[in-house]
Formats: structure tokens, sequence, C-alpha cells
């Protein structure tokens, strides 16, 4: 980035419904441009840079990838796209900051990683929970024993759902599947609290279209265990829950997103007691701001990854689902 520029001018790759939410945080926040967005369909292009006052809009990622004003590029486009275009956009020297799950397999996010490197670029994976003041904060009760010694997670991402075969959720050419969609979630909350796991059981039930339907894991770890599951087929209160020695954590729904959390010790009706706290944190937007803002302070910094969430544990979450969809049988054509 120019230093004596210090707005980080953004483009916008893949316009899809996240692509619209992400730019609304995006300009709640200073010191930042939107230069230009592009799309495989160039009228698609036209009406989203329209709608959010941008001004060039491209039919083609080559485009944005040689605009020598964009500085950094959020890929929104679906799963099975990630590692390449990211690969491409780096080897034009952007910044990259891409959509979970960074890519399909731990496999290709170590290529990402490495052109990251090679050309000394900022990569991230847009994990916006990782960075979400709640989240954060129940990581440092979490640490600081708030509830003792914590041994036990219980956390899902499901909800139903009645889509086409061929949707971006089923369809295998995308990468489709609750696993990869919304599974990751859950198992980054296991893996932030807990690490990667000593051992993991995973079943799934599966769709006609070879994309799993429900997916349920647990996760063993030296100090405790992890319940976590993933569908699309139920609705769920969308509540997190940790437990410790003393006391337990909700995060309250929907959890990755949430503006709230509760500590409880103790039961209703114990003789030793009971306490209940209930903690507020609101939000600056729909909540990719702080993501935003994680990397425009690592790139003014110079920084090719971030030190809460890293290439390393980019690799790490990967590594934990690539088991998961080994045992499960999920696996992708063009892989």
């Amino acid at each position: 980035m120019d230093s004596e520029n210090k707005s980080l001018r953004w483009g916008i790759l893949g316009l899809g419904k996240i692509s619209n939410q992400f730019v609304n945080d995006l300009k709640l926040i200073e010191d930042i441009s939107i230069v230009a967005c592009a799309s495989r369909s160039i009228s698609n292009a036209i009406n989203f840079a329209g709608q959010h006052e941008i001004g060039k809009s491209y039919g083609s990622y080559q485009e944005l990838f040689e605009d020598d004003e964009v500085d950094i590029i959020y890929i929104g486009t679906t799963h099975d796209a990630h590692a390449e275009l990211s690969i491409e956009a780096m080897k034009n020297g952007k910044h990259v900051l891409c959509e979970k799950p960074l890519a399909i397999n731990r496999k290709d996010v170590q290529r990402m990683v490495d052109a990251s490197r090679k050309y000394n670029v900022f990569l991230m994976e847009a994990f916006w929970a990782r960075f979400n003041p709640t989240i954060r904060a129940v990581l440092n009760q979490v640490k600081n024993k708030s509830i003792g010694e914590v041994n036990y997670l219980n956390v899902d991402f499901t909800f139903a759902r009645k889509d086409a075969d061929d949707s971006r959720m089923l369809n295998m050419e995308y990468g489709g599947g609750s696993l990869m969609d919304m599974g990751v979630y859950p198992v980054f909350l296991a893996y932030v609290i807990f690490g990667k796991p000593e051992q993991i059981l995973a079943t799934s039930r599966m769709h006609t279209t070879g994309a799993d339907l429900q997916t349920s894991a647990i996760f063993k770890y030296k100090n405790g265990m992890a319940n976590i599951m993933s569908g699309f087929v139920s609705q769920s209160d969308m509540m997190a829950r940790i437990y410790g020695t003393e006391g337990r954590i909700y995060i309250d729904p929907v959890w990755h997103e949430s503006e709230s959390y509760t500590i409880i010790k103790g039961n209703k009706g114990d003789e030793n007691g009971y306490e209940e706290k209930k903690y507020t944190l609101p939000k600056l937007g729909k909540g990719y701001t702080y993501e935003i803002e994680e990397c425009k302070k690592c790139i003014s910094q110079n920084k090719i990854e971030s030190d809460l969430w890293s290439h390393q544990n980019s690799l790490d979450l990967m590594e934990i689902t690539d088991e998961i969809r080994n045992q499960i049988g999920l696996k992708y054509p063009f892989e």
C-alpha cells in the first residue's frame, strides 16, 4: 500500500448476498475506499457498483486483479473458487481477504499460504466470528478460568432449508454441504477453545447430490470433549454452550455473530447458591467491521498474516475438516 495514501483501497470479487453485507460494513470504516467490483457478468457488476456507489465495475476477475488502484481484494465466491482466485490475486500483488472456508482442503490452503509468502502480500480467511467482540470476550473468560477448567463444548450451526439440488448449498461442483458451509463455525469454536483434537468421530446424513445434509462430530482432547453439529434440516436455538468445573458460559443466539453472553454458576435451588450474569457488547454494523479493521491494521504494519487468525490457524481448521470429510466420505468432483 502506498505509504502516502493511508486509505486502504478495496476491490470486491463475487457479488452475492454476503458481499452486499460485507460492503455495507466496509462503508462504516474510516480510511478505506471501495474502488472496484467484479463479476463474471458485467451487468451484475454494473448493478452492484450502482447500488454501492463504486466507481469501477468489471465483467471479468482478471481486470480487477490488474487494477493498480486496488490494494486488497475481498473474495466472496463459492468455496470451490477460493484457492485459484486468491492465488491469482496475490500473483498480481494484491492483499486478500477470502471468505471461509479459505479453501476446500488443507492442500489448497497450503498453496494459498505459500503464495502469500512468495509475493509478500497479506492473506486472511474471513472468519469474522474470531474478531467479534463477544467471541473475544468469551475466549478471555475461558483463558482467565472464569468458569474453572473448561472441559466440554456443545455447539451447532443448523437451520431448516429447502434448497434445490443445484443450489450452492447442495451442489457438489460448488463445494456444497452443511460441513463446509456452516460446520466450519462449530469446528472453529472448538478449535479456538481447545486446539486440535486428539481424536475425531464423525458421521453424516447425505443428500442425493452427495452433499451432507447433517454432520455430527465428537472431538476428544486431553482435558475435554466437544460435540459439534451442522445441518440444513432442523431449527436450532443457535446457542453455544461452554462448560467448566465451576460454571458455564452460554453465547446467546446467533452465537457466531452474538452481541451477548451469560455466565452461570450453580443451579437454581442448589444450597451453594445460583449466580447468573449477562454481558452485552454491541457490534458496529453486522460485524464484518472487525475483520476489516484487522486487515487494515495488519497491512499498515506490513504483516502478511493476522496474529488473531493466522495462516496456521486456517491450516489447522482445514486439517480438522479434511479428517471429518474423510470419515463421512465427502469428496468433491474437482479435487
